[in-house]
């Protein structure tokens, strides 16, 4: 398992400029009826709630893209907690560029810091224990990186980034393949330095994956007794994960267990939009 450590420039700004296009078109109605175009404004965001903030790059880049001379004064960084009620970032700039703008920087910011704020959650309920949280591929399609960088931000561990940097032998690929030992020779045949997770539900294909020289054994949807007797059959010889319908309240039995992680999908694929409002306190 490994963390995401940065996000391609290239791939940020083409992101950017597509949720604009999707927003603006050919142009914002409202804002460019009421406001003059040489008009300048200060506003500040607030938060609604208590949280942990991520996106504010992404957000600062929004606006830039709008107005490249705008003047952005976040006075957190990602990954701090924030207050209900406390201003924490004042952006100041062209006034049309501010208001065109705000909801496609509130979109990321605001579902950015609900994944951060929901992983650092989870995060503390594991206080004193060395089980980590892992995130899944149930991402919104096209925003994986963000929504990874999210769950980092938390404090979380990323899990795979897609199908091309670990192998994941699922159910399905074992019935294709015949068993679990066969699904993981052909990978190992197909690509001998890929790291290979096999998932299982079931005791009898924990020991056929420890036989067949699995680096990662995933154990799905099993309750804590099977969990426990699972882990001590596996001991050191492979990497443990927990995974299937893990709640804040599950947690702590789960890494009771002795597992390496626990995997939780509902990090990104069940995402409360952290509160954020943008206001105008001054147009000059």
């Amino acid at each position: 398992m490994r963390n995401i450590t940065s996000i391609d420039e290239k791939w940020l700004d083409e992101t950017i400029e597509r949720t604009l296009q999707e927003d603006i078109q050919n142009g914002d109605v409202t804002t460019v009826g009421i406001i003059d175009s040489n008009k300048r404004a200060r506003a500040v965001w607030l938060a609604k709630q208590d949280g942990i903030i991520a996106g504010l790059d992404v957000a600062k880049r929004v606006f830039q893209k709008l107005d490249p001379n705008v003047i952005w004064k976040p006075a957190v960084s990602d990954g701090d907690t924030v207050r209900r009620r406390n201003t924490f970032t004042e952006v100041e700039g062209n006034c049309r560029a501010l208001l065109t703008a705000e909801r496609v920087a509130l979109n990321f910011a605001q579902r950015m810091s609900g994944i951060a704020t929901k992983t650092a959650k989870m995060v503390s309920a594991l206080e004193g224990r060395s089980t980590k949280i892992l995130d899944t591929r149930k991402t919104v399609p096209g925003l994986r990186i963000l929504d990874k960088y999210a769950v980092r931000t938390g404090g979380g561990t990323n899990h795979r980034m897609g199908l091309f940097d670990m192998a994941m032998i699922k159910d399905n690929h074992i019935s294709a393949a015949g068993s679990i030992t066969l699904a993981v020779k052909r990978v190992r045949t197909f690509n001998p330095d890929v790291k290979i997770e096999v998932e299982t539900s079931r005791l009898e294909q924990v020991s056929e994956a420890l036989e067949a020289g699995a680096d990662i054994i995933m154990l799905d949807n099993m309750d804590t007794a099977t969990m426990q007797e699972a882990v001590k059959l596996i001991g050191n010889q492979a990497i443990t994960e927990a995974s299937g319908n893990m709640s804040l309240e599950r947690l702590r039995e789960t890494a009771d267990t002795g597992v390496d992680f626990i995997s939780v999908g509902a990090l990104t694929h069940s995402v409360e939009a952290f509160d954020i409002s943008q206001q105008i306190i001054e147009i000059f």
